[in-house]
């Protein structure tokens, strides 16, 4: 496979994950870190080191609205719930140090 069409697939996954973040709201950030180590925040952030790595200026509240596709208050006025204390203990547990 060439670079080109390994960039394009990479992309078009890309597009595809952010597409499935955007559809299941009901999926809160703590859920997902709390699994995988990783959630929309951390994605935006890749997004934005990205960016300026190769000399596009872009801030927190731009890359997050890539990645949740409105602003970010927006988003959490609209799905964001509060996290158990459960929750809570299990990501303060499984990212100590992080």
């Amino acid at each position: 496979m060439d670079d080109k069409t390994r960039t394009e697939l990479e992309a078009a996954a890309f597009r595809r994950l952010v597409a499935h973040f955007r559809e299941r709201t009901d999926v809160q950030n703590i859920d997902l870190m709390n699994l995988s180590g990783f959630c929309r925040n951390c994605l935006s952030n890749w997004y934005r080191e990205a960016a300026q790595e190769r000399g596009i200026e872009m801030d927190k509240p731009q890359s997050r609205e890539i990645v949740y596709g409105m602003p970010f208050e927006e988003w959490r006025a609209k799905y964001q719930t509060e996290a158990s204390p459960e929750k809570m203990e299990k990501l303060k547990e499984t990212h100590e140090g992080h």
